[in-house]
């Protein structure tokens, strides 16, 4: 019998609205989200056309594309609409989008002092006042009066563009410490022009760009302006001068609040890493919507249709705002609204494919949990195989089981076989650390995939040489992950020495003592962690000069703050020469020794593939693929895309 169209339990999301003048489909929106998805001069590509298409497919009401700068290169080298040549490709984009039922707003916007460096091709970065952002510290020069003005002009002649490309509506970008938001806070903002000093002054930037866009397009053209709620930076815009800000946009005829949080100086609040809840700053949004009649987006790792239908039956917004959760699973909205939130690949926040691990290092958008994001062409159909053949996957992790899941769908007669009694492999280890539970969303998706797909799953079951010689597969795929590396250090085979990973398995317990964890990249970090919570004295040694650089950054900041509330100590630059039954000897860069008593020594120190197996079947099967970490270490990432790439192959 086919699903309802409409699933009750979701009617509020999927009703239909207005964003002002403008009839939507659903309250549900996709957040500007930035993707490097854009042609080396800004301009739309194909593979950005294919990426929001897909989410138009997947149901969502609304697209609000990301930051499209007004002013190339100073505003911003991503997505850009500084002059008519690019209203052509924007054209494209938003027939795409319309195809599939969906509306889409331009997001405009100028990024002042946070432009990156290497995208200024020499040029100083601009601001309202020469104060560096705190995280890029960099020098911006201040705008003259005039140049000011200028700006204002390009931000009303971008959105004439947007108009005449087809858009739906334009949203100016006055949030996330970007220009317009600099000027309007206190803490980058020290004029003494009419832009600088009361609220009011500092008001007068956004106030001008909105009367002359409002004048340009019309006043039927949905206008939408999206600012932090609260900038949780010091001496920046708080919650309640935030409110008087809406109250000002409202009356100067702004149609649609979008309201979000933070800025560069306050990364984790902007773009949360792991810990963060489930909608923690819809709270703002809340309050916001509490001072103005217009209608109100609020936004903040929203994860679940339960959730997001929670708060707008209970009238805190009007329009839910899904970002990340998007760039994971396209078709959220539809799952949602055919009442299978089970089949939703849930964001997990690690900010490895979509922010710090790839946007902010110059690399186009990707995602841990969907290999297909950013790819939604070249992966967009999975063809059925040319052959039915016999497929043994050795090893229940993330690589094997998208390996295992892809090669059943193209029609393989899949055989997946996992020595331990549970399927997740090392995300099982993962997800143990405080914080980090959304990892076992993964799993529990994976897991999912599994049973719907009947994939003949032999858990317990090592795996030798025979094993697989008596199977007779005619493809062997290995994810049997890796290994901890133990370096040749003198002590390391004394009795307490103990793997990290057997602390987060459960397998070793130290009673409270002292403990000295050797290694201080992310699992050591996160170990020293998971024992300072159970009132462990934990001391961490590096070699290199900081902690956790192996993490993603937003996720370190995050996990820095928490080491150091904990009483975590670190010693850095420090290699653990010797291991005795009372402690260490450590050695620094100059070869001067320390001893540190200890109770206890984890070692956290690297992994190394588990590739044994594999070099015993080398060339004895038809053919072999080793994935995941049992190919080469790494992350989530890594693992879920080389089981895909390997699913498809094959």
């Amino acid at each position: 019998m086919p699903r309802p169209h409409h699933n009750p339990k979701t009617n509020r999301m999927f009703e239909p609205a207005f964003l002002g003048p403008l009839a939507v489909k659903n309250r549900l929106i996709m957040a500007p989200m930035g993707t490097l998805l854009a042609s080396e001069v800004g301009g739309v590509t194909p593979k950005q056309i294919d990426y929001y298409a897909e989410r138009a497919k997947g149901g969502v009401g609304t697209i609000i594309v990301e930051i499209t700068s007004v002013d190339y290169p100073l505003g911003g080298t991503g997505l850009t609409f500084h002059d008519n040549g690019y209203i052509g490709g924007h054209s494209e984009l938003v027939e795409a989008v319309h195809a599939y039922g969906a509306k889409i707003i331009c997001q405009l916007a100028h990024v002042g002092r946070q432009a990156h460096p290497s995208d200024l091709k020499g040029l100083q970065p601009v601001a309202p006042s020469p104060i560096p952002c705190r995280i890029l510290k960099v020098l911006p020069r201040e705008l003259s009066t005039r140049e000011v003005e200028e700006i204002v002009q390009k931000f009303i002649a971008a959105a004439k563009r947007a108009r005449a490309a087809g858009y739906d509506g334009v949203e100016l970008h006055g949030a996330h410490g970007y220009l317009i938001a600099q000027f309007m806070s206190l803490c980058s903002n020290q004029r003494t022009d009419r832009y600088g000093g009361s609220l009011l002054n500092r008001m007068n930037f956004p106030l001008e760009i909105i009367r002359g866009v409002k004048k340009a397009v019309g006043d039927r053209f949905p206008l939408l302006f999206r600012f932090s709620g609260d900038e949780f930076v010091e001496n920046g815009r708080p919650l309640e001068e935030s409110k008087q800000v809406a109250r000002m946009l409202e009356e100067e005829g702004v149609h649609v609040l979008d309201v979000s949080a933070g800025a560069y100086d306050s990364m984790p609040k902007l773009m949360e890493p792991m810990s963060y809840p489930e909608g923690w700053k819809i709270y703002l949004a809340e309050e916001i919507k509490k001072a103005v009649k217009v209608p109100v987006i609020g936004v903040g790792v929203i994860r679940t249709p339960a959730f997001a239908e929670k708060i707008l039956r209970e009238g805190r917004i009007d329009f839910v705002a899904l970002g990340r959760a998007l760039i994971a699973d396209p078709h959220w909205p539809n799952k949602a609204r055919e009442g299978r939130p089970e089949d939703i690949i849930r964001c997990i926040s690690c900010n490895i494919g979509c922010i710090g691990g790839r946007v902010f290092r110059g690399l186009p958008l990707r995602c841990s949990v969907n290999p297909a994001t950013g790819r939604e062409r070249e992966f967009g159909i999975l063809p059925p195989a040319g052959e039915r053949r016999k497929v043994l996957v050795v090893g229940g992790g993330p690589a094997g089981m998208e390996a295992a899941c892809l090669a059943k769908r193209r029609g393989h007669r899949v055989i997946l076989a996992e020595k331990e009694a549970q399927l997740g492999g090392q995300l099982l280890l993962a997800a143990v650390p405080p914080g980090k539970e959304k990892i076992n969303w993964y799993s529990e998706y994976l897991i999912g995939r599994m049973k719907k797909l009947k994939v003949l799953t032999r858990m317990k079951q090592e795996v030798t040489a025979g094993y697989v010689q008596k199977l007779k597969p005619e493809v062997v795929i290995l994810a049997t992950g890796a290994v901890p590396w133990i370096p040749d250090i003198p002590g390391i085979q004394n009795p307490n020495v103990v793997k990290a990973w057997d602390i987060l398995d459960g397998k070793k317990k130290v009673e409270d003592s002292m403990v000295v964890v050797a290694g201080g990249g992310t699992v050591g970090c996160e170990t020293a962690l998971y024992l300072a919570r159970q009132n462990r004295k934990v001391i961490v040694v590096e070699m290199l000069g900081r902690i956790a650089l192996d993490m993603e950054p937003i996720n370190r900041m995050d996990l820095q703050e928490k080491i150091r509330q904990a009483g975590v100590e670190t010693r850095v630059k420090k290699k653990m020469k010797e291991i005795a039954k009372e402690g260490v000897l450590l050695e620094d860069e100059g070869g001067k020794e320390e001893w540190i008593l200890a109770d206890w020594v984890i070692l956290a120190l690297g992994v190394k593939p588990n590739d044994s197996l594999f070099r015993k079947l080398e060339g004895k099967v038809p053919e072999i693929y080793s994935i995941g970490d049992c190919g080469q270490t790494g992350k989530i990432i890594d693992a879920s895309y080389d089981g895909f790439r390997v699913g498809r192959l094959i």
